[in-house]
C-alpha cells in the first residue's frame, strides 16, 4: 500500500479540549507517515492547528450553553436545516475527495449527539464504500454528562452498527472506561487502551532556568468557564506560601472581552505587577515544567500536561451543567497523591490556599505515575490495523 490515508473529524463546542486532543493524535500520526485529512467544526483556533496535515475547516459551530442543546453558527445565530444541510454537503465532499483508508471520529459516538445530521450519513457513506474503510472512535478517559441509559444505549447501538475499534486515551490502572461507560464490557476485545494522549513534544520538557521559572501559574482551559477560579486565584496570592511569587493568569481565548478586563483589573489592584493576566501561552507546556506550583481545572489535556512537565498542582474541577468527568478525575488523581483538589462548590481564597501550601509540601509527581504514551501508541496501532 502506497502512503495509507486517514480523515480525522472533531467537533469542539464550548472548551477546545476536545481539538488539541485531536491535534495531539493527527501529529503523531502525520509523525508516522500517514497523511491525514483533519475536519474541524468549531471556532478557529489557529494555534492548535496540527502541521503537516490537511486541514478542512468546516462552517463554524458553538454551543449556546452549558447543556449543549442549541447549536450556534459563527455570527451566534441558532443554527437551521439548510445550514445543517450546507455543512454536511461540506463534510461528505470532503470525504468523498480523500477517499481514506481509515476514518477516526473524535468523541462520537460516546458524545456529540448534536452531530448526528451529519456524522451518521458520513458513518452510512463510509460503510458502503469498497473497499470499506478501518472506522475508529477516538475518546478520552472519562465520558461527560450524567448517565442516561437510553443514551448509552444508543451510543452502543451506533457502535455496533459502523465501529471497527475503540481508543480509550486513557490508563485503567487510574480510571477504566466502564466507569463512565456502563457497556464498556461488551466491547470487549475492540477497547483498547492507548495511556495519556501527551503531546511528545511536551514530555520530560527541561527544567532548567527559564522565562516563568518558579512562578505560580493559573489557567483556565479555553477560558469559557474558568473565571471563578481566575478570580479566587489572585485573591488567594496574598493568603499562600507563594506570595512572593509572581504568579500568571491563563484566562483562555474563549473568556469574553469585558470579563477579561476586569479580571486584569482585579489583578492589578490585588498585586501590581506580582500577577501578569493573558490569554494564551504557547509555550504553556514548558512553562509548566519549570513553574513553582501549578493551578487548574482538571480538564484533560491540562492534566496531562502537568503530569508530563511533573508539575506541583492544584486541581479545580469543573462541575457546572452536570458535568462530573473532571471531578472524577480529579480526584483519582488527588487519592493517587499525585495532585491536591479543591471542588469547586467549596472554593474560596482560604480553601485555595491551603491546598496551595499543601501541595507546595508535597513531593512532585513521579515520572511514570501514569501512562502518558498515547499519542506514539495510537498511531502505532492505527497504523498497523491499516495495514492489515
Amino acid at each position: 500500500m502506497k502512503s495509507a490515508r486517514l480523515f480525522l473529524y472533531v467537533q469542539h463546542l464550548l472548551g477546545v479540549g476536545h481539538l488539541a486532543r485531536a491535534a495531539a493524535l493527527a501529529r503523531a500520526l502525520a509523525a508516522r507517515g500517514i497523511e491525514v485529512t483533519f475536519a474541524t467544526g468549531g471556532l478557529p483556533v489557529p494555534e492548535l492547528m496540527p502541521g503537516g496535515v490537511r486541514i478542512v475547516q468546516l462552517p463554524p459551530a458553538r454551543a449556546a450553553g452549558l447543556d449543549f442543546r442549541t447549536l450556534l453558527d459563527a455570527s451566534g445565530q441558532p443554527v437551521d436545516d439548510a445550514w445543517r444541510a450546507s455543512r454536511r454537503a461540506a463534510l461528505l465532499g470532503a470525504w468523498r475527495q480523500v477517499r481514506a483508508h481509515a476514518l477516526v471520529t473524535e468523541l462520537f459516538p460516546f458524545g456529540r449527539r448534536q452531530m448526528r445530521f451529519e456524522l451518521l450519513p458520513l458513518l452510512e457513506e463510509a460503510g458502503g464504500a469498497r473497499p470499506r474503510p478501518l472506522v475508529v472512535a477516538s475518546v478520552r478517559d472519562i465520558l461527560g454528562g450524567g448517565k442516561d441509559p437510553a443514551k448509552e444505549d444508543e451510543m452502543l447501538a451506533t457502535f455496533e452498527r459502523h465501529y471497527d475499534r475503540v481508543l480509550v486515551h486513557g490508563d485503567p490502572a487510574l480510571v477504566g472506561f466502564g466507569e463512565s461507560f456502563r457497556h464498556a464490557a461488551r466491547l470487549g476485545a475492540r477497547l483498547h487502551y492507548t495511556g495519556y494522549l501527551a503531546d511528545p513534544g511536551a514530555a520530560g520538557a527541561p527544567r532548567a532556568a527559564a522565562d516563568g521559572a518558579g512562578e505560580v501559574l493559573v489557567s483556565a482551559g479555553g477560558g469559557a468557564v474558568g473565571s471563578k477560579l481566575l478570580e479566587t486565584a489572585i485573591r488567594a496570592r496574598r493568603l499562600s506560601p507563594l506570595a512572593d511569587r509572581r504568579w500568571r493568569l491563563l484566562a483562555g481565548t474563549n473568556l469574553a472581552p469585558q470579563a477579561f478586563e476586569a479580571l486584569c483589573a482585579q489583578a492589578r489592584a490585588e498585586a501590581g505587577e506580582g500577577i501578569v493576566v493573558e490569554r494564551f501561552r504557547a509555550d504553556f507546556a514548558a512553562r509548566l515544567a519549570h513553574c513553582a506550583l501549578s493551578v487548574s481545572q482538571a480538564g484533560y489535556n491540562t492534566v496531562v500536561a502537568t503530569l508530563a512537565a511533573g508539575a506541583r498542582a492544584v486541581l479545580v474541577p469543573f462541575s457546572g451543567g452536570g458535568e462530573t468527568e473532571q471531578r472524577r478525575r480529579a480526584r483519582r488523581l488527588a487519592e493517587r497523591g499525585l495532585f491536591e483538589c479543591v471542588d469547586e462548590e467549596a472554593l474560596s481564597p482560604e480553601t485555595l490556599a491551603a491546598a496551595i501550601a499543601r501541595a507546595q509540601a508535597r513531593p512532585a509527581p513521579a515520572p511514570g505515575a501514569v501512562d502518558l504514551g498515547g499519542a506514539r501508541a495510537s498511531a502505532a496501532l492505527l497504523a498497523r490495523w491499516i495495514a492489515h
